[in-house]
Order: C-alpha cells, then structure tokens, then sequence
C-alpha cells in the first residue's frame, strides 16, 4: 500500500473522526502503557515527532510511548510498533535499536507495541504497517531510541560511580570503566537508575557504517523459534475465558442485503446459541450465527433459510468489454509530454492491449478478530496493518470513544494489504456482533471468523484492469511516440484519502510505474478511466506496480526485438547516466545470470526492471515451455535497496515476492458473474506450489544509503521477466495474466 504527505494526515484523521475523539489523553496513554511487571525499567522515545513534546514525557515516571525495556536479567525486549506478518520487523526493527544501544543480541526480544499514539509513524502520523516503509520509516527512528537508552545507562553508571560519562563504554549489555578501578555493571543492574534520569534531548548514532556490528550482518529471525514449535499466538489463536465464536452469512452480491431471514433450523444445530442481524460493510446487511465453537456456528450459518435483496452486479466478460470500449477512448489525462503528432512520424508501430483480473489477497490466515466489550470499554485482538484506523473506525462502532479502545496486535499469517483497509470492515463488523450480542443480553466475548470462502468472496481485491498502448518507433528502433490508456475502478474513492491521492481526477496508484518510467520516452501521453462498480477495491502487495510494470516492461523488451537488440543492452540506452541505481542492478543481474551465455535447449531468459516503493529489482527469468506449460526454472534478482539491514530478510522477502507474482501470474483470477464471486477457495483460486517454485539467487548492490521498501518490490518485475522469456523462446507476446498460451 501507499502513504500519504505527512502534511496530509492530520484532514485525514478529521475526516475519520473528530479531532477530539482521536487525541488519546496522558491518562489513557499511562493506563494502555503502564508498567507491567518489574522487568519493565526503560521507556525511551522520540517526542518532537508526536503529540506530545519531550518535556511532557518526562513528566512521566515511564513514557508511555515505551519502545525498549530491560529487565533486572539484562533481556532487552523491544516493542515493535509495526504488524510482524512474515517480513520479518520483529528481527530488522530490534536490530536498528540493539545496534545503537549496543547490547547482547543473544538478550533481544520483541513483542507487539500496543495501539497509541506516540506508536504512530514519525512521519505520517498513524500507527500503520504498509508500504514497503518499516524499515525506512525506522532507520533514523530506532537507532536514536537505542543511542538514547545506552546514553542514559551511561549517565546512571557515571552517577553510581561518582566518575564522568566519557570515562566509560560499552560492549554488549555491560558498562565498564576505562582506567580508573575498571569496575563494570550490567545493563539490567542499571535500568532502574536510568530509567529516572531525564531523557537527553539529542544524541549522536553511528555515522558510518563501517561501525556496524549488527546492521548489515545476515540475522535469523528473533520469532522463527516460537513459529516452529507453534508457541507464536496469531489472531485465530486467542482465546478467552467464556468466549462465543461467530461467523457471519454475507450477501452473495457486494451491498445486497437481506430480505427475510428463517433460522428455525440453523437454532437447532447443538451449541448455537444465537441468530442476530448484523451491519456488514458497504451498506449491506448479513446474519451472525454465535455458538459455543466453530464448527456448531458453520453447521449454523449453513442451515439458514435467507432471502437476499441483491443489487445488479457485473459479469467479468461484460465488464471487460467496457473497459476495451472505454480504453479505446481518450481518458483523463495523467501525463501529457512532446507532440501528440510524433505518431505520424513513426517508421514502425506496435499496438498492444493488455487485461488483467481482479485478484484476492488471500492470505494464508483468514480473517480473524477477537472483541471484548464492556460498558464503558472495549479489547480487541487482531493482525492490525492499521492500528490508528481501526483504533478509530471500532470505537466508533461501539459508541465508545478511541481512548476507550484497546487494539492489542498480534501474529498475522499474511496480509497484502488487507489488514490495512480505511473502513476496517471485517473488524467493524466483529464489534457489531459483540454490540448485537449485548443487545441479545450476552456479555461473553466473541470471536468473528471468516472462513477461506468468506475470504475470497468476501471482497476488496486488486482491481481489474485494461490496458491499451501505441507505440511509435524510428528507423533505429527508438521509441519515438508513447499512447496510453488505463482503465480500471479507483482505490481510493470515497475513502478519506481520496483527497490527497487523487488529483485533477486520476488516482495515482493505477499509473505509478507508468508516468514515472525512467526510461526516455519522448512524446509521452497516459491517460485513465475510472469507472464505477459495487465491486470493492483495495491496494494489493505492490499495488499498481503489480499491473504497470507487466506492461512497460513487455513492451520495452518487444522495443528490443523490433530493433534486433539485446534486451538489457537496450535498456541501458534508454536510461540516463542520472539513473544510477537502474543501471546498477542491470550490470549486476547481467553478470549474475550469465546472461547471453548458452542454455540448454528449449530454455530462455527474459529480463524485467523496475523501481517501486524507492527500490530498484531486476530480475532474469530462466523458462522452458511444454504441453502449453511455462516452467520457471531459475530467477535471478538484483536488488538495490539502499543499506542492506538483514540481507537474510531481503532475500526472504524477495523469494516471496517472486512466489507470490508467480500465484498471480499462473493462477490469479476472480471473476464475476452477476456480481458473485465465483472462485471459493485454493481450490479454485490457487497459490504457487512447491513444485512450481524455481530456484532463486538474490544478489543486493553494495550501498549506504538510507534504505528503502523490501516487502513490496520483488513482486512487480516476476512476470514481465517470465513473459519475455516466453517471447524468446517462441516469439508468443503474452498480454493477459494469468497467462493463457493457447490465446497467445
């Protein structure tokens, strides 16, 4: 997913809610951060970036906006305020701090932050997980948090010791005297002392990376252990004391509602223990069936006789052909260069249309969430991308105000995106089960869980679109004259980033990776429709990356063969020196693939490049095609992504990328008919398989600086790469994912 200008945020946050209703107070910060336990003995953090100003959060005996604490055994527990499903922040985020704080990285540990404030992000304002943006948003962040917290250990031990600070230093959680006596102290015996002392308003963090001894080193992961032995609690784990489990009947058709509701026989079913009609997202209206467990819910759910009230919907091949009726029109504009009469000029011409389908998240964790509702209170247990937001969104349902609302984050088995949604449906939804069961007279709590089919038909997918693109080229094979037009539903209407995201009409996801192409193209002209359907739609990992790059990037390479060029040749002579980075992950790729060495027959390599979320991959796809079957035998990656915090994560996330692009290219497809969803589950909308899964060599360009995005960048170049091998092979152009050799 995408963020918004940090000055953008606080509109944002009004139109979510009332300004009073978002601010959390002192009060409420000390009660959702107190201290728990005497092992919690230091809370540092940033105050010039947040609501409150440091001299405020000294006045507390702890800040509540506590990012580290070091217990009386010198554990040093990190609290990560970012949502830990799969990337890997509960190791990358603790290693930023521990690498300033200069403690044993055997001692490190990490938990969830808990929803406030002071969590946010120190640029947007919202405590969220997204955009490819943890590590950069931290970088600076954590290692100050760390240089803090070793600063005031420092002082705590200078103090005890009657000496001055610069008489000491540290070496993996132990204080010790230079000179003098040589005495030496353990963080865990100095946290209590530090912890009173004032926080320092500045301190100093590494400046070059050459000090490093954690930062840049390959670090396993701090959770793998409790994930292996299955210890690790995810929302679907939680459980409390006197719990229901709910699952809710959804209208077949997005906004439909329901018309009459027969639960005679759905009552019968042992342990159900109500029937209550709920509010589901976009307007509609469904059926909770609460019982003592799942399975006595489902039989529930099953039973009911529902009358539904269902809008029209589309039927994916009507729907496709208005979208090539309406790409064959000029649209809004979203970057007009050069002269529209270059195409005149041209000595050659190629003309493509692209389709590609709407696509589920469909993560490996259902959607879950767990809700305990009091009278003046209200806990809820989730995977949250968006604390902030469903902080906000919950207690808004509840009638409670958001300092009233506990968002306690945990596990999630995967996300994409949709744990990060500005309406919070499916947890909105799960406080108003919680809300219709106390009006039923139960106070129990409740567990809403939705199953793989709720999942996939229950909405917000990577939206359908439709690409069609003129190309005009000179004698020499150079691009001369570019036409492009878009067509596919908005993600941001009538979500309160429209505002912000959409200008003069055109949604800026749906042509990123077109209108800032770093390739020369003279006389360039892109152009969008957004038309409007009941079908809800959200930013899917990588977002409008995962259409755009498919498409510049075939096209690019079919430039090349019109021109009789080496692709990666060709691309190098269409970047300016200024492009550094794309020049450099193409050298390295080059190299590491042995590309335009031979293969053995019946195999060829394509080539992708693309930047997204300010990092830069290139990829060498190595394919074979059988039986009308692409295998794909081996990727190579290239990456540049600034300083390289955990190499073992960004080979990990780029693994994931090219598995998760290769589900969407060979399997990925919703489609409609009359409005209804008709894939159900892996069955039918299937993820890659082992045996699908090529071999994969990541290889990352030597930097220092900043880094950027790692979780989102390694999907968009995958399928353009395979697609160009496939045209290497055979000379079939593939214009339509998932891909379809007979219609090639």
């Amino acid at each position: 997913m995408h963020l918004l200008k940090a000055q953008d945020v606080p509109a944002v946050m009004r139109l979510l809610s009332d300004e009073r209703a978002v601010r959390l107070s002192r009060r409420a910060f000390l009660r959702s951060t107190g201290v728990a336990g005497s092992g919690l003995l230091l809370g540092i953090a940033l105050g010039s970036q947040h609501r409150f100003a440091a001299a405020q959060q000294q006045t507390f005996v702890y800040p509540p906006a506590a990012f580290v604490r070091i217990a009386p055994d010198d554990t040093v527990t990190v609290l990560v305020n970012k949502l830990e499903f799969g990337q890997g922040v509960f190791t990358s985020l603790p290693m930023l701090l521990a690498e300033e704080l200069d403690c044993a990285w055997t001692k490190v540990r990490a938990e969830h932050a808990p929803a406030a404030q002071v969590y946010a992000h120190p640029s947007f304002g919202i405590q969220m997980t997204g955009g490819s943006d943890s590590i950069a948003s931290s970088y600076n962040q954590l290692r100050v948090i760390g240089a803090t917290a070793r600063s005031m250990l420092l002082q705590a031990a200078a103090a005890q010791w009657s000496v001055a600070p610069d008489k000491l230093d540290t070496r993996d959680g132990v204080i010790y005297e230079i000179g003098g006596q040589k005495r030496r102290a353990t963080y865990g015996s100095l946290a209590t002392a530090a912890g009173k002392l004032p926080v320092p308003a500045k301190v100093g963090v590494k400046a070059d990376p050459r000090d490093f001894k954690l930062i840049g080193k390959p670090t396993r992961r701090i959770d793998s252990r409790e994930k292996v032995n299955g210890s690790a609690k995810f929302g679907l784990d939680q459980s409390l004391p006197d719990m229901r489990i709910a699952v809710v009947a959804r209208p077949p058709v997005f906004g439909g509602k329901a018309a009459s509701v027969d639960a005679t026989k759905a009552k019968t079913v042992a342990g159900v223990e109500h029937v209550l009609p709920v509010p589901t997202d976009r307007d509609g209206n469904g059926v909770a069936v609460i019982a003592k467990g799942y399975w006595a819910a489902k039989q529930g759910r099953d039973a009911l006789d529902i009358k539904w009230d269902l809008p029209a919907g589309p039927t994916t091949t009507e729907q496709l052909a208005q979208y090539r009726q309406l790409a064959a029109q000029p649209g809004t504009t979203a970057i007009r260069r050069g002269d529209d009469g270059a195409m005149k000029t041209a000595a050659r011409k190629i003309a493509a249309e692209y389709e590609f389908p709407y696509l589920a998240h469909a993560p490996m964790e259902p959607l879950n969430a767990v809700v305990e509702l009091g009278a003046d209170k209200m806990t809820v247990w989730c995977g949250s991308q968006f604390q902030t937001v469903d902080q906000v969104r919950t207690a808004q349902a509840a009638g409670l105000t958001p300092e009233q609302v506990s968002i306690v984050t945990m596990f999630a088995g995967g996300g994409f995106g949709r744990r990060a949604v500005p309406t919070s449906d499916y947890l909105v939804e799960a406080v108003n089960v919680a809300v219709a069961m106390r009006k039923a007279g139960s106070n129990a709590p409740v567990k809403v869980i939705w199953s793989r089919e709720d999942d996939i038909r229950g909405g917000y997918y990577r939206p359908a679109h439709i690409h069609r693109v003129e190309i005009g080229a000179d004698g020499k094979g150079q691009p001369l004259a570019w036409q492009h037009t878009i067509v596919g539903q908005s993600i941001l209407k009538g979500t309160p980033f429209e505002k912000f995201m959409v200008k003069d009409g055109v949604d800026a996801t749906m042509v990123e990776g077109v209108v800032d192409t770093p390739y020369n193209l003279p006389n360039f002209n892109v152009s969008v429709h957004h038309p409007e359907l009941n079908v809800p739609v959200l930013w899917w990992r990588s977002v409008g990356h995962s259409h755009t790059a498919f498409v510049m990037e075939t096209l690019i390479d079919e430039l090349a063969a019109a021109a009789k060029q080496d692709p990666i040749t060709y691309r190098l002579a269409l970047l300016d020196a200024k492009h550094t980075r794309q020049l450099a992950v193409l050298n390295l790729v080059r190299e590491r693939s042995a590309w335009g060495k031979p293969l053995p027959a019946g195999r060829a390599r394509g080539i992708a490049l693309h930047e997204s979320f300010n990092t830069v991959v290139a990829q060498v796809a190595e394919v074979s095609v059988a039986d009308k079957q692409i295998r794909v035998h081996r990727v190579t990656a290239a990456v540049d992504c600034g300083l390289a915090v955990n190499p073992l994560s960004i080979e990990a996330q780029m693994q994931s990328a090219i598995a998760f692009g290769l589900s969407a290219a060979f399997h990925g497809r919703i489609s409609l008919k009359g409005g209804q969803v008709e894939q159900s589950n892996f069955t039918d909308y299937p993820v890659l398989r082992m045996n699908e899964m090529p071999e994969v060599a990541v290889h990352i360009v030597p930097s220092t600086a900043k880094p950027t995005g790692m979780g989102e960048p390694g999907v968009p170049p995958i399928a353009p790469a395979v697609a160009n091998a496939v045209a290497a092979l055979n000379g079939k152009r593939l214009r339509k994912l998932p891909f379809d050799l007979a219609s090639a």
